[in-house]
């Protein structure tokens, strides 16, 4: 599916596929017998069975990471701060040196890393990319296609040393009224709505604004040291701070919750 900036950007490069990568990625699945026949059919680009497994897909992505998704681009977006970081300090070998993945080690000029079989893959100026995954149901895994030689490989490494809860907006609740009191009603609520992540659209969204006003509560609880603010793409993404998180613990602790 690519590198697809939403759901149905993937879901659309699955099925406009050529069957020659289709027989290519499904050439190495074992199939259980009594699904071989329908394997059979997707390989070879039978519209029916690409749109069954297209649907499966957006299925699977609505249960099992709709859900958690803001809580899990929160996590990406503060290690891929963390790994800028490591890498303005000490370069890529400090970068590498520091992912702590037992299952990976670095040996200059050598990475290793877990794979299936034993191999080598030499880079040649195609650089390697480091994936943190939140959703992987292995720790590490190196991906990478030995008939296309233009693309870096891929080296996936957890995000997360907690499993992600779901906080749904029925979940998040409203701000506890001190709290109000303090930063007024809706910036409050857009302090609570930064405990997850979210874009200046979704803050409006959720706050009931516009977004220059989201935005302009942003600004200051940005000049608070409450949230901080990434940009990524075209959109930027707030984030509640340490010191954020202390005061709605303070004023839950102080209004006797727990």
């Amino acid at each position: 599916m690519g590198d697809p900036p939403d759901l149905e950007h993937a879901v659309d490069n699955l099925l406009s596929a050529p069957v020659l990568r289709l027989r290519r990625e499904f050439d190495g699945i074992d199939f259980r017998p009594a699904y071989a026949p329908w394997a059979g059919r997707l390989r070879d680009g039978d519209r029916e069975s690409l749109q069954e497994l297209a649907d499966a897909v957006r299925g699977w992505h609505r249960l099992a990471v709709e859900p958690f998704w803001n809580q899990g681009r929160s996590a990406l977006v503060a290690l891929s701060a963390h790994y800028a970081d490591l890498v303005l300090q000490g370069g890529v070998d400090l970068l590498l040196r520091s992912l702590g993945v037992p299952e990976v080690r670095w040996r200059p000029p050598v990475l290793e890393a877990p794979y299936p079989r034993r191999t080598e893959v030499h880079l040649r100026g195609r650089g390697l990319v480091i994936t943190p995954a939140v959703f992987s149901p292995q720790g590490v895994s190196f991906l990478w296609d030995p008939l296309d030689t233009t693309q870096p490989p891929r080296l996936t490494v957890p995000a997360l040393r907690e499993p992600l809860a779901h906080v749904g907006p029925a979940e998040q609740g409203d701000p506890d009224p001190s709290l109000a009191s303090l930063l007024g009603r809706t910036r409050a609520a857009a302090l609570l709505a930064t405990r997850v992540g979210c874009t200046t659209t979704e803050l409006a969204r959720r706050l009931g604004v516009s977004a220059a006003a989201a935005s302009q509560h942003t600004r200051v609880l940005r000049d608070a040291d409450l949230i901080t603010t990434t940009r990524r793409g075209g959109a930027v993404l707030h984030l509640i701070t340490p010191l954020g998180t202390a005061l709605l613990k303070a004023r839950r602790f102080n209004q006797g919750g727990v």
